[in-house]
């Protein structure tokens, strides 16, 4: 074999090598990104998500009870197989004008921790999406509204549409009445 052969047997075994890298390089970026699902919803034409392990099941809207001396958030309860589930308006929440419900209307009835369930009112469901984490961008600081920025976790564009991304046991936890433990410390007397 002539020198020149060898030398470009050489240069093709390197440039094989390189490949198989660049290959092995790109499958291990791959792995490496994280992909959260997150069931959307909209809420005066905005799209929000939340984690989709929270949800339950979706109901269409249907006459709700009220509760006398709730928070003015809660719309009320109903009877879902057996089980009080307390109805959230997620427009009062948020302080968007109200609305009335119509045929998209539905009730996001989530986890909120192992012993209770809640409905979320919202103005329609959209899809579940895989949304990957490095998309998530934080939440941007445009509004002087305090309550509703500690709800949201984060931003994402997806196919061109902006998704505000909920933290919903800081959203639930805004408007759950304290435990008489958490009263009582934190007021310092015990």
């Amino acid at each position: 074999m002539s020198l020149q052969a060898e030398a470009d047997q050489l240069q093709m075994l390197k440039a094989l090598e390189q490949k198989k890298q660049d290959q092995q390089s790109r499958k291990s970026q791959q792995e490496e990104i994280i992909y959260h699902q997150r069931a959307t919803f909209r809420v005066d034409n905005e799209l929000y998500g939340i984690d989709v392990m929270q949800v339950k099941e979706v109901l269409r809207y249907s006459e709700i009870t009220p509760v006398p001396g709730a928070d003015a958030s809660i719309l009320g309860i109903i009877n879902l197989r057996g089980n009080v589930v307390t109805v959230i308006d997620t427009r009062q929440l948020f302080r968007l004008p109200p609305a009335q419900p119509d045929d998209e209307t539905r009730v996001i009835v989530v986890e909120f921790n192992e012993s209770e369930v809640i409905g979320l009112v919202v103005d329609s469901v959209d899809e579940v999406l895989s949304l990957p984490q490095s998309e998530v961008d934080r939440a941007p600081n445009a509004s002087g509204d305090e309550t509703s920025k500690r709800f949201v976790q984060g931003v994402c564009y997806h196919n061109g549409m902006l998704i505000i991304l909920l933290d919903l046991s800081k959203m639930l936890l805004s408007i759950t009445p304290a435990d008489d433990e958490d009263i009582v410390a934190s007021s310092g007397a015990l």
